[in-house]
């Protein structure tokens, strides 16, 4: 379109002069020359019109190609980001789950050390108390007197000892409770069945040994488990009350972190928001760098985003 607008004006120049010229009062001979250097500045006119779009339309093209190329760029760099953000959600999701299982893993290793360091304290105790027993028995061994040994045999035993008037020559055993089972297998008991998902039978244990042996290392472990099996069955409030007697009442135990944190979450179960992130606070506040701060942290980021 552009082209026939330059050649139409060309054109019409070149009529106007030629017209101009028809009716100039000028030589035969020069009119020549002036038709013949016009159809030579007119041909050169066009020649330079046709180079000026040969050039535009190279440059066009060089722009279109580069414009395709920038344009490609720009899918392949977006394809490319969104593969990147899927790697690191794949990534994180993994490091997170890696983190859980570790945590799992690192708390029964806490507790097992906890265990082991129960038993090791009855040990200790059991050998003094042998050792005392030894030197006792080493005592009356080197201060006592020879015993004389009575009359053998049924007839001499019956004739020693008679048997007294109205009692009955065969005695009748009492009947006494036996002892409860030890400190050990009762806890041991209590975790086999709790991690087997046996709720029932490992609470009734675990309250044996809060009942038999309030004063050991491992009470306050025995009442965390207690929660952890109402919480495990959706009884939030008596999961509450069990986690606080842990706090309030075994400020040693090793299981206050957790006592803490899983009192949140159970209170956040209920509905009881504000009171459960002052609870998952103090666990972050009190308890730093465990991995239970981090839970608590990483819920509290959760509540304040609305992803619950």
């Amino acid at each position: 379109m552009r082209n026939e607008k330059v050649y139409l004006v060309l054109i019409a120049l070149a009529a106007g002069f030629a017209f101009g010229e028809m009716y100039a009062p000028r030589p035969a001979e020069a009119t020549n020359r002036d038709m013949i250097q016009l159809q030579t500045d007119v041909s050169r006119l066009i020649e330079s019109v046709n180079n000026l779009n040969t050039s535009v339309e190279q440059k066009h093209a060089v722009l279109k190609t580069l414009l395709e190329q920038s344009l490609d760029n720009v899918n392949k760099l977006s394809t490319n980001m969104g593969a990147l953000g899927q790697t690191v959600q794949q990534v994180q999701a993994t490091t997170s789950s890696r983190l859980d299982a570790m945590g799992t893993q690192l708390q029964a290793m806490v507790d097992n050390m906890d265990e082991l360091k129960s038993r090791l304290g009855k040990i200790n105790q059991q050998m003094a108390d042998t050792q005392g027993t030894l030197q006792s028995i080493d005592a009356k061994l080197g201060g006592g007197a020879p015993q004389q040994p009575g009359p053998s045999g049924p007839q001499g035993s019956a004739a020693s000892a008679p048997i007294p008037a109205g009692q009955s020559a065969v005695p009748v055993p009492s009947v006494q409770p036996g002892p409860p089972p030890s400190a050990d297998v009762l806890y041991a008991s209590g975790r086999r069945d709790f991690d087997t998902g046996k709720y029932d039978l490992a609470r009734q244990e675990f309250a044996d040994y809060l009942k038999y042996y309030p004063d050991t290392d491992l009470a306050g472990n025995a009442e965390f488990y207690e929660g952890e099996i109402s919480f495990a069955q959706g009884n939030y409030q008596d999961a509450v009350s069990a986690y606080d007697h842990v706090l309030l009442d075994y400020p040693k135990s090793f299981k206050l972190a957790a006592s803490r944190l899983k009192k949140g979450l159970a209170l956040l179960e209920m509905g009881q928001q504000a009171a459960a992130i002052r609870e998952l606070r103090e666990v972050a506040r009190r308890h730093p760098g465990t991995d239970e701060a981090r839970k608590a942290n990483a819920k509290l980021h959760e509540i304040a985003t609305g992803g619950r």
